[in-house]
């Protein structure tokens, strides 16, 4: 926290608005009220005056609401989302100052490493939480500017928007024919961005000197990983409000690219798909994008995994596409699948020492989570069968959750089982799983009895989805 009041607190003689950022057209401002009642800041709004715009209190404050609402970790300064208001109120002049005079200093952002699914680690960066701040209102400002540039053809991090748009958008273009896919991978792309390439596109519609400086601060303001400083280079650290923005604007040159060849295509992030209708005019493609990419962008295509295939069965956003009838369809990738059986073995384990009521709550939670992604896929077979199979796995616990063989008994007689039958099976040395699958079990621990219970199902969660 000293560190971000040493680099914050420089102070400037006079009012630094008049000084710096009038124009000769400038003719009045409007007033706002920031945090406390009696901070008066006067913001000019019109086209010379970007970075006013970006702390405006009212805008600022959005920000704020923006930070807290979405928590976090702390940044390298440890600073917490809790500690920010009482910071603000104390050094909020002097951080607007540090902006407008250009002695503002981002911090590094903090390296952590989040585990991905093919055993790899993904690089985030975490911000301090002031710097998020600042992240967040610049992202504000520059958001409405540059989405009427963007293409209707991109569909992450975008203002109502989303994976399910993207989807269907997906569908529409295989529903015209393009049935051939380039299934382009950017390699490593976060950590490759060209800073002077970005800067180049950013200058052309931002013409706030001082905002361009900005963000080129925020660029270049180094990692701490493990107590080590690391310089910033290229990239754009993933973690930071303003990183998804960026990323944007970077890959919209793609998309302006491919608009003018007219290939219809499906972005989301720096995933994406063109689409072709034949298999030679998609290699084509791909050999004359890459270029494109590694060219222009100065960018690097990972040529092992960037494939020209049939849209049948690729695998984009979790889902993949088959044709039937003529008409796009979509289904749950096979690696999703292995995934969400892998996750509910995961929450029906007796090693997590969950009881009944945590364990029913988890389920809900990540079957209500899962079904409310993947419901625009055909899946009503896979779920009836996982079903199935998780109710096995919940009779297995309650089962192993009785212990004792006096116990078994007796609750296999209080759900209904002859005593005989019951002291049979109480005293069985068949394994846990199959005793789980037998007949006796399955009649003493029904479906209705589990749904009782308030044990949540994939076909029920669906079927909220699709009640018809």
């Amino acid at each position: 926290m000293k560190e971000r009041m040493q680099k914050t607190l420089a102070e400037a003689k006079g009012c630094p608005q008049k000084d710096r950022t009038e124009s000769e057209g400038y003719v009045g401002a409007q007033t706002f009220m920031w945090i406390c009642e009696d901070n008066i800041v006067e913001v000019p709004f019109d086209k010379e005056h970007l970075l006013e715009r970006i702390i405006s209190p009212d805008n600022l404050l959005k920000a704020y609401k923006a930070v807290q609402r979405n928590k976090g970790c702390s940044g390298i300064d440890k600073m917490s989302c809790e500690q920010m208001l009482p910071w603000l109120l104390a050094n909020k002049d002097a951080l607007i100052r540090s902006l407008l005079d250009g002695s503002y200093r981002p911090n590094p952002v903090k390296r952590v490493e989040i585990p991905k699914d093919n055993g790899k680690m993904r690089l985030l960066g975490i911000p301090t939480v002031i710097d998020r701040l600042v992240q967040q209102a610049i992202n504000q400002t520059l958001t409405p500017i540059y989405e009427r540039q963007f293409s209707p053809g991109s569909y992450g991090f975008r203002p109502r928007r989303g994976c399910h748009d993207a989807l269907r958008g997906a569908q529409k273009i295989i529903d015209d024919g393009y049935i051939y896919v380039v299934d382009l991978d950017l390699e490593r792309f976060f950590d490759t961005v060209s800073h002077s390439k970005l800067i180049e596109i950013l200058s052309r519609t931002i013409k706030d000197g001082r905002v361009i400086s900005l963000i080129h601060k925020y660029l270049r303001s180094g990692v701490m990983n493990k107590g080590m400083f690391e310089a910033s280079e290229e990239g754009t650290p993933q973690g930071g409000p303003l990183s998804p923005l960026l990323s944007n604007i970077m890959l919209n040159e793609l998309d302006k690219e491919l608009t003018r060849r007219g290939l219809p295509f499906v972005r989301y992030a720096d995933d994406s798909m063109i689409f072709c209708k034949s298999k030679r005019a998609a290699k084509r493609v791909k050999e004359s994008v890459t270029r494109f990419i590694e060219g222009k962008l100065h960018l690097k295509v990972n040529r092992d995994k960037t494939v020209v295939s049939y849209v049948q069965g690729v695998k984009y956003l979790g889902y993949s596409f088959y044709v039937m009838k003529g008409k796009c369809q979509l289904t749950v990738h096979p690696k999703a699948k292995s995934k969400m059986k892998a996750k509910l073995k995961e929450l029906t384990s007796r090693s997590n020492g969950w009881g009944y009521a945590k364990r029913k709550q988890k389920l809900e939670e990540y079957i209500r989570g899962w079904v409310g992604y993947y419901h625009l896929a055909n899946m009503k077979r896979f779920l009836m069968e996982t079903d199935e199979w998780l109710r096995r796995r919940l009779r297995m616990c309650i089962w192993k959750s009785w212990k004792r063989v006096k116990t078994r008994i007796a609750n296999l007689i209080k759900c209904g089982i002859d005593k005989y039958q019951a002291y049979m099976w109480g005293n069985s040395r068949l394994g846990d799983w199959r005793i789980a699958g037998s007949y006796i079990l399955c009649r003493a621990i029904t479906n209705e009895k589990l749904s009782m219970a308030g044990y949540a199902t994939l076909m029920g969660s669906y079927i909220e989805w699709h009640p018809k």
